[in-house]
């Protein structure tokens, strides 16, 4: 049976699943994620590993090292190079981390706070939500 929510990489290849809807959504603009995304910032949320499912294709995993020092799998289509989805996160046991842009209708998913906003490029102004200098405690 589908779950919920569905999600893919740009060209299709990589397909997942999860039912719950998420409840920590973060824009984070850490270095990490700024090189990560290729952007100002990266807007994700976490999906508990045991509702995570993938449907179709296999994600091509690359380890990194956070500038915390903690490891992770940055998972991304080995066809069309799409980032989908973070795993193995040594600072978040049992946690997927999907990149926003992967969901299939993310209408009703909305960022909770910024983070490392130490890090926000000037032009880029402050969303309405609660601002962290560093990580949420």
């Amino acid at each position: 049976m589908s779950k919920k929510n569905t999600a893919q990489c740009a060209c299709g290849e990589i397909k997942f699943e999860f039912d719950k809807d998420p409840d920590f959504v973060a824009v984070c603009h850490c270095l990490d994620c700024k090189r990560a995304s290729g952007g100002e910032a990266a807007t994700f949320f976490g999906v508990q590993e045991d509702d995570f499912v993938i449907t179709r294709g296999k994600p091509k995993a690359f380890h990194y090292t956070a500038q915390s020092g903690k490891g992770l799998d940055r998972n991304f289509c080995p066809n069309c190079g799409s980032r989908v989805f973070t795993t193995n996160l040594e600072s978040f046991p049992g946690l997927v981390f999907v990149a926003l842009g992967s969901v299939d209708s993310p209408l009703g998913i909305e960022p909770k706070l910024e983070m490392f906003t130490k890090r926000r490029l000037g032009w880029a102004d402050p969303l309405d939500l609660p601002q962290f200098e560093n990580m949420p405690e």
